[in-house]
C-alpha cells in the first residue's frame, strides 16, 4: 500500500494539529502525578511517553459515529487525539461527578466517553478485546461500515482472553483492529519472560483471515501509515488486523512502580533519547516544515489550554457519596398481566425443557434483535446437550443462532460487546454446557456485573446467561455443581433458579425483555421431570424478586429453590401425614433480588424456619437465607439448615437415591417442632440427626 504520510508531503495544518495534540498530551501526562502529590486525586497514573506515535495515529483514524474505540489505561494521547478534551481527561483523573466515562466511579487513567463509543473498559487489561470482537459481530450483522479498535500492551497477549478474541475474530472474519503497543515490559517483567517470539504478533502469524502490520510506534509517520492501512483494509475487506507498534516506555510503569530498580543507566538513557515528541520536533525543524517560533507558539497555546482545563476540572463537583448505590442494576421489565408471577391456567402440562425452548422461540419472534450462541447449541438437528435450543437455528437462521468455540470467556465477552452496539439488542448465551465448566468465564461475568455501575448508568449488557445447574443425574464432580453461592456475592447481576416449567418460562421471558444482566440457572435434573411439568400460559411472565408459596402452612416455614423445592414438598406432605404438621413451602425463585418480605411474613406466622438448598453446607446461598433470621426476630434454636451435598451422603444422591435428602429435611423439621430448645447449627445439620442418618459416624463440618 502506498504510504500516505511523510515529513515532506503532509500538509502544514495537519502537522501543526499533530504537534499540538502531542505537546498537549505530554504536558498532561507530566502534570498528572502532581494531582496526587497535592492530594487532589489521580491515584493511579500510567504515563504514555514513548508511545506517542501510535497513540496519535489510533486517535486520528478513529471515525466518530462509525467506529468503536476500546482504549487501555495508558491510552491518554489516544483519547485526546480521538477528540476528548483535556478537561474531560482530568475529570476522570481526579474522579469528578462530571467525568464523562464514569461520573468519578472508575479508577483514574481509565478514559471513556460512551456517547462517542470511546468505551468504558476494565482495569484488567486485554479483557476488552472480547468486547471489541462482540461489537464487530454486530457491525457485520447490521451492515455497519465501522471498525472496532482495541488497544493494549504486548504483555496482555499472554492472557487467554486475548487469544480467544483474536481467534474468534479470525474465525468469524470480524472488522477489528488489535493494536499491540509493545514497550518491552509488563510492569517489571521483560518481554523475554512473556513469550519466545521477539515480536509478539508472530504468535498469531498462522491465523487465517488475519493481517499483521508492524510499525515503529515512536514514529508519527510510520504509525499513521500503519493505522491508516489497517483501518482502510478492515473497512473494505472486513477481516481483522493486528498492528504491532514498537514503542519505548520512558518512565516507570506507573506511579506505584520504580523502574530504576530493574533498568540500568544505559537503558534509561536510550529510552530518553528515543523520545518520539522530541524526534518529531526535530524533524519539523530539519525539513523546514515549521519554524522554531511556530513550535513555541503551539507549545504556549497547549500550556494555556491545559491551564484552563485544569481550572474548570478542579471547580467541577465531586460525586455525592449517597450515589454509591445508584446504577447497581437497571430497572427490569415489569409484567403487567401476571404481576405476582402466578396463574390459574388449566390444560396440558409441559416439561420444563420444552417450556424454555418454546419461550426462547416466542421471544425471538417478539424481538428480531435477539441472538443466542454458546457451546453446542446449534448443529443441524441438535440443540445443545439437553436439546433446549432444538429447532431454533432452523427457524431463525445461522446469523442469530449459532454455536461458539469452546471458549467460555469468548462466549460471555462477545455478548457484552455485541450489546454495546445498540441497546435494542438482547443476547441469550449458554455460558457453558454445564455450570461446572463456567469458571473460566468468571472474569467476564465480573465485567458484566459492574458495567452498569462503572459507567454511571450509561451502559448495561442486555444478557441472559443460561447455565444447566445442579446434580441428581449421576454426573459426578464435573456435571453436578451449584455455583450460585459464589456468584451471588457479586453485585450487579440478577440471579434466578426456577423449580417448575411455568416459572422457567415466565422468568426467562422477563429476563429477555429486561435491561441488564441476568444469570438464569436451569436445574437440569428437572428438564424432563414429571414433577416439574406444569401448564404454561403462552404469555406467562414472572417478575424478579417474587417468591411463590408452593404450600401454605402454620407450623414451619421451609425456604428453598431449584431441585430441592420438590424434596420439600414431599417432606411437607409426609410431615402432615405422619404428625399433622402444616408446613409452608416457599420457593424463592429469584435469588437476586430476593423476596425478603415473603420470607419474613411466613416466618412471623410459623415462628420456625428450615432453609433447604442444594449447594455446599459451608458458604452456600442457604447461609444468606439463614442469616435473615435476625431480621425475623428468630433465635438460632428456631432455625435449621439442610444441604443436599453433604459429603457423607453424596454417593447416595448420585446413585439416584434421594431418600437420604428427604429424610434429612423431615428429621430437621421434626427436631425444630418436637425439640424447640435444641440448638441447630446453621452450617451443618443437627449433630444427633446427622449421626442417626449416618449410622453413628461423626459429622463433617
Amino acid at each position: 500500500m502506498k504510504k500516505k504520510y511523510d515529513i515532506k508531503t503532509t500538509d502544514v495544518e495537519t502537522l501543526k494539529k499533530w504537534y499540538h495534540l502531542m505537546t498537549l498530551g505530554r504536558a498532561l501526562d507530566e502534570k498528572a502525578p502532581s494531582y496526587l502529590l497535592q492530594s487532589l486525586g489521580w491515584s493511579y497514573h500510567a504515563p504514555y511517553a514513548g508511545h506517542d506515535g501510535i497513540q496519535l495515529a489510533i486517535g486520528q483514524v478513529f471515525t466518530l459515529g462509525e467506529d468503536f474505540l476500546f482504549p487501555y489505561y495508558r491510552d491518554m494521547l489516544t483519547v485526546l487525539s480521538a477528540g476528548m478534551t483535556p478537561e474531560e481527561i482530568i475529570l476522570n483523573g481526579i474522579s469528578k461527578a462530571t467525568d464523562p466515562g464514569s461520573g468519578g466511579r472508575h479508577m483514574s487513567n481509565h478514559f471513556a466517553k460512551p456517547e462517542w463509543h470511546i468505551e468504558n473498559i476494565s482495569s484488567a487489561t486485554g479483557t476488552h478485546d472480547l468486547h471489541a470482537a462482540g461489537v464487530a459481530r454486530a457491525m457485520v450483522y447490521y451492515g455497519h461500515k465501522g471498525v472496532a479498535i482495541t488497544s493494549h500492551g504486548e504483555s496482555a497477549t499472554s492472557e487467554g482472553f486475548v487469544y480467544e478474541a483474536i481467534n474468534g475474530a479470525s474465525l468469524e472474519r470480524l472488522p477489528v483492529i488489535f493494536v499491540i503497543q509493545d514497550n518491552g515490559y509488563g510492569i517489571s517483567v521483560p518481554k523475554s519472560e512473556q513469550t519466545a517470539n521477539r515480536k509478539v504478533a508472530e504468535n498469531f502469524s498462522g491465523f487465517k483471515n488475519l493481517k499483521i502490520i508492524y510499525c515503529n510506534g515512536k514514529d508519527v509517520f510510520d504509525s499513521m501509515n500503519a493505522m491508516t492501512e489497517a483501518h482502510e483494509y478492515v473497512r473494505e475487506i472486513r477481516n481483522p488486523v493486528i498492528v504491532q507498534a514498537n514503542c519505548v516506555r520512558i518512565g516507570s510503569h506507573s506511579n506505584s512502580d520504580k523502574h530504576t530498580l530493574y533498568r540500568d543507566e544505559n537503558e534509561l538513557e536510550y529510552v530518553k533519547d528515543a523520545d518520539p515528541l522530541m524526534k518529531f520536533r526535530r524533524m519539523l525543524l530539519r525539513y523546514k516544515r515549521l519554524t522554531e517560533e511556530e513550535l513555541q507558539q503551539i507549545e504556549a497555546d497547549a500550556k494555556k489550554e491545559l491551564s484552563a482545563a485544569n481550572r474548570k476540572a478542579l471547580a467541577a463537583p465531586d460525586p455525592d457519596p449517597k450515589s454509591i448505590y445508584d446504577f447497581v442494576m437497571p430497572e427490569p421489565y415489569q409484567p403487567q398481566k401476571y404481576k405476582e408471577g402466578t396463574h390459574e391456567a388449566e390444560g396440558e402440562k409441559t416439561f420444563l425443557v420444552n417450556a424454555i425452548n418454546e419461550t426462547l422461540k416466542a421471544e425471538f419472534r417478539y424481538n428480531p434483535d435477539t441472538f443466542i450462541w454458546g457451546q453446542d447449541v446449534a448443529n443441524r438437528e441438535k440443540g445443545g446437550v439437553f436439546n433446549v435450543t432444538k429447532g431454533m437455528q432452523q427457524e431463525f437462521g445461522e446469523a442469530r443462532v449459532f454455536s461458539a468455540p469452546i471458549a467460555e470467556d469468548y462466549i460471555v465477552g462477545t455478548a457484552n460487546g455485541m450489546s454495546r452496539f445498540d441497546p435494542k439488542i438482547h443476547v441469550v448465551i449458554e455460558g457453558a454446557e454445564f455450570a461446572d465448566y463456567f469458571w473460566p468465564a468468571v472474569e467476564q461475568y465480573v465485567e458484566c456485573t459492574h458495567e452498569y455501575w462503572r459507567s454511571n448508568g450509561k451502559f448495561a449488557p442486555n444478557i441472559t446467561l443460561r447455565l444447566a445447574s445442579g446434580g441428581y443425574i449421576g454426573g459426578g464432580l464435573y456435571h453436578s455443581q451449584n455455583i450460585e453461592g459464589a456468584l451471588t456475592t457479586l453485585p450487579g447481576a440478577r440471579i434466578v433458579c426456577p423449580s417448575f416449567a411455568d416459572d422457567a418460562a415466565g422468568l426467562l421471558r422477563t429476563s429477555m425483555r429486561s435491561k441488564g444482566f441476568t444469570l438464569f440457572l436451569e436445574p437440569k435434573a428437572l428438564y424432563n421431570s414429571v414433577e416439574a411439568a406444569t401448564v404454561v400460559p403462552e404469555d406467562f411472565e414472572v417478575p424478579f424478586g417474587k417468591a411463590r408459596i408452593r404450600r401454605e402452612g402454620t407450623d414451619l416455614s421451609i425456604i428453598t429453590y431449584g431441585n430441592t423445592t420438590h424434596f420439600c414438598l414431599h417432606a411437607a406432605e409426609r410431615l402432615e401425614k405422619e404428625g399433622g404438621w402444616k408446613v409452608e413451602v416457599i420457593d424463592i425463585r429469584s435469588l437476586i433480588p430476593l423476596d425478603k418480605e415473603a420470607i419474613f411474613e411466613s416466618v412471623k406466622k410459623t415462628s420456625k424456619a428450615l432453609v433447604v438448598h442444594e449447594d455446599k453446607v459451608f458458604s452456600g446461598f442457604g447461609a444468606e437465607l439463614a442469616a435473615l433470621r435476625r431480621k425475623c426476630g428468630m433465635t438460632q434454636a428456631d432455625l435449621g439448615r439442610a444441604s443436599n451435598i453433604n459429603p457423607q451422603y453424596i454417593s447416595l444422591l448420585e446413585n439416584g437415591k434421594r431418600e437420604a435428602g428427604l429424610s434429612t429435611i423431615v428429621a430437621l423439621a421434626q427436631a425444630l417442632g418436637v425439640l424447640p430448645g435444641v440448638l441447630i447449627n446453621t452450617y451443618v445439620v443437627n449433630r444427633s440427626i446427622d449421626r442417626k442418618i449416618n449410622k453413628g459416624k461423626p459429622p463433617q463440618d
